[in-house]
């Protein structure tokens, strides 16, 4: 059966699901008490807004406005957007106006905190098959973990909506908290994964040792895999995520409690795979791409992080062998940035996490004059 990559902050890529679960709190700091120096986010522009970048000039256009708290979105293959709102609510976008009818067919979602209607994917195949995938917080006896649901989309409803994996909760290699995991595409375990056989592991486990991962990307050219994830106060990282690996957390970490209290006294230890980049203070990462398009030559090749507490989005310059610079973009607009998408226009959308005023705002070339390639 043919596998794919995927992600609980999603990107459908290539050879199987992966689902970051959680190790620890949900969604780093409460309301106020973030590491990074805050500031009242502010509403989303209501028109078009002109920035000037180290590599190009861009404008930020407003798409669409109106949404409850958007955590992720999808393209569909027609250009349409799927969006998820935390409390529930799977969304889509047709010829950039917001259907005012919610998508049929969603599963029951708990949504409290930072727990939620989570991330939206395609199939690889969904013009064959209409799969869409979903990450969702799940009520259990046990409290609440995360779940990965499959349906099939007609244009208007989810149907044939099933779980077809459900996390379980611990910070141990006999449960999925903390982890990577990869999936097939119906939720079964590739018989290739690192612990398959492996007493004391599950079998799902990809790579282990995460605090709270937020997004994954497969960088387009080398195929590897690249995960952010939220730190304590301090310390949020970009990881190369390699098979059975472990990521250290809570052993090693470049953060603190949040009420300052140490952790650990050691960033680094033999035998534990060290952050390739590391955010202190933190500006609380969420959804992440590559950019592949040629709209924005300047950036193409890169890596964009949204930021929540931080308020901006992160551009990640990459070269052969890695990260080698960082720029802080759109700071001035003060939005908390949840997700971050390339899309089939080649431009850049991004997500606002704010409720009812949630917006998708899409990043173009400024045209007044040329662009030019960031020198590499």
């Amino acid at each position: 059966m043919r596998a794919f990559w995927s992600v609980a902050a999603i990107a459908v890529l290539l050879s199987a699901v992966t689902l970051a679960q959680q190790g620890g709190r949900q969604g780093g700091p409460p309301a106020g008490m973030g590491p990074y120096p805050r500031m009242q986010p502010l509403p989303p522009p209501d028109g078009p807004r002109d920035f000037e970048t180290i590599s190009q000039p861009i404008r930020v256009v407003p798409v669409v406005r109106g949404l409850a708290a958007p955590w992720s979105i999808a393209f569909l293959p027609n250009g349409d957007m799927l969006v998820t709102e935390r409390v529930g609510r799977l969304r889509i976008v047709r010829g950039g106006k917001l259907d005012p009818q919610s998508i049929a067919g969603v599963p029951p979602v708990h949504a409290m905190q930072q727990g939620g209607l989570l991330e939206v994917s395609l199939h690889p195949r969904f013009a064959e098959n209409r799969f869409i995938y979903l990450t969702y917080s799940k009520a259990g006896e046990r409290g609440h973990t995360t779940a990965l649901a499959r349906g099939r989309f007609d244009g208007k409803a989810l149907t044939e909506v099933q779980d077809i994996f459900i996390a379980d909760a611990a910070q141990d290699t006999t449960h999925h908290a903390g982890k990577i995991l990869r999936l097939r595409d119906d939720g079964t375990v590739p018989p290739d994964n690192p612990f398959v056989g492996r007493a004391g592991f599950r079998p799902e486990i990809y790579s282990y040792g995460h605090r709270n991962p937020q997004g994954l990307a497969v960088h387009p050219q080398t195929g590897e895999l690249w995960e952010t994830e939220h730190g304590p106060q301090g310390g949020d990282e970009l990881n190369l995520v390699q098979p059975g690996k472990n990521y250290g957390w809570p052993v090693v970490t470049f953060g603190r409690e949040y009420s300052g209290d140490l952790i650990t006294n050691e960033t680094y230890r033999a035998g534990l795979e060290p952050p390739v980049t590391v955010w202190v203070p933190s500006i609380a990462l969420s959804g992440m791409v590559f950019y592949t398009g040629d709209r924005l030559p300047g950036w193409k090749g890169d890596l964009l992080l949204g930021g929540l507490a931080g308020t901006q989005l992160h551009r990640v310059v990459f070269a052969p062998g890695g990260p080698r610079g960082r720029e802080s973009l759109l700071t001035e607009l003060r939005l908390r940035i949840r997700d971050v998408r390339q899309g089939p226009d080649g431009f850049i959308y991004f997500a606002t996490d704010a409720s009812p005023d949630g917006a998708i705002l899409r990043i173009e070339p400024e045209t007044r004059r040329p662009t030019t390639s960031a020198q590499r």
